[in-house]
């Protein structure tokens, strides 16, 4: 006999079915249109900039433009014309240092916009997850409950589930966490004294060694 896994759903019943996929993908999407439409202007012509800046054309006109003004500034001697700038090209070098002060600035507002809304996703993920925790926890404490009401299923006292079934406690595991690290760098910092120790020790002997060749054999 087979069990079917969905409900059937009534003859006549034209709603339709909700698929979690799309759900998903809708919140994903309105979260992203509603962070869209909080940017000022300014920021999303400075994130155009940006965009625009890390292109291959960018580069290749960069390229083009710091040649075709060397050639020319080099070859205008030759052709009976001024040159605008002499070598080593000192407006070239200032203009360049310009744009790349500007450029530096540009990245670093898109980079601030995109750091603050790479830290709200890890919020939002840490929350799901802390939320996801206390939902399994609180399945694992219904099974178990379901499990000793049971009278055909040998009731036994199991320490991994119960233990499962508790909530995990976000600064009690950050506070673990930060033990653990502070106990690490403890260690590493007694193991460096021990390891000098050791070759201060090996750097004496073997200079006391040395020193004991020289007196038993002197140099002639």
């Amino acid at each position: 006999m087979r069990f079917s896994r969905t409900k059937p759903r009534p003859a006549g019943d034209t709603t339709p079915a909700i698929d979690p996929i799309h759900e998903n993908i809708d919140a994903v999407v309105a979260m992203h249109a509603a962070g869209e439409r909080m940017v000022d202007p300014h920021q999303r012509t400075v994130e155009s900039l940006t965009a625009w800046l890390g292109r291959p054309q960018f580069f290749y006109g960069i390229l083009v433009g710091v040649s075709l003004w060397m050639i020319v500034n080099s070859l205008a001697p030759l052709l009976s014309l001024r040159r605008i700038d002499d070598p080593p090209f000192f407006w070239m070098q200032g203009l360049l240092g310009l744009i790349g002060l500007l450029m530096t600035t540009v990245v670093l507002i898109t980079q601030n916009r995109q750091g603050k809304l790479a830290e709200r996703r890890e919020q939002l993920e840490l929350q799901m997850s802390l939320l996801t925790e206390q939902r399994t926890a609180k399945i694992i404490a219904l099974l178990e409950e379901l499990r000793r009401d049971m009278p055909t299923v040998h009731n036994r006292t199991d320490h991994e589930a119960n233990a499962l079934t508790k909530t995990v406690d976000p600064h009690e595991v950050l506070a673990i966490l930060e033990a653990k690290l502070e106990e690490t760098q403890e260690t590493d910092a007694a193991s460096e004294i021990v390891t000098q120790e050791m070759d201060d020790a090996a750097t004496e002997a073997q200079q006391a060694v040395q020193q004991a060749q020289e007196e038993q054999f002197p140099p002639r």
